[in-house]
């Protein structure tokens, strides 16, 4: 196994981190929208799952893959109302349409309005 980090996403909050890559798959942590480089959290739905995306794809980056290796998320949303605006902005970066899990949670950390995990594969 091989832990993956990067400074192109936020660090670990917890004892946990950003990613591992293991028998050819990448594994991501749950990515919160804050910009690594200030360190702070854009307002509304559709500019924190830009910034959610773009850490995963960090992430993936870091670890050699991409986007198009993804092949499974869980996303979580403070808010189920935020849906449609959220899936604006995820279908731009998850274009291969992997499985997907979504459901509210009743907070998120930093108070944040989504979170996105993913899991793909080596390229």
């Amino acid at each position: 196994m091989k832990v993956i980090e990067t400074t192109n996403a936020p660090g670990a909050i917890g004892p946990y981190s950003q990613g591992f890559e293991t028998n050819g798959f990448v594994i991501t942590s749950g990515q919160i929208p804050v910009d690594p480089a200030t360190g702070t959290v854009p307002d509304g739905i559709a500019a924190q799952t830009e910034q959610s995306c773009k850490n995963v794809g960090a992430i993936l980056t870091a670890a050699g893959t991409d986007f198009d290796r993804v092949i499974k998320t869980t996303c979580f949303l403070a808010d189920m109302g935020d849906f449609a605006d959220f899936n604006k902005v995820y279908a731009k970066y998850f274009i291969s349409k992997p499985g997907r899990s979504c459901v509210a949670v009743k907070a998120l950390p930093k108070g944040v309005l989504c979170e996105i995990e993913a899991i793909a594969v080596k390229g």
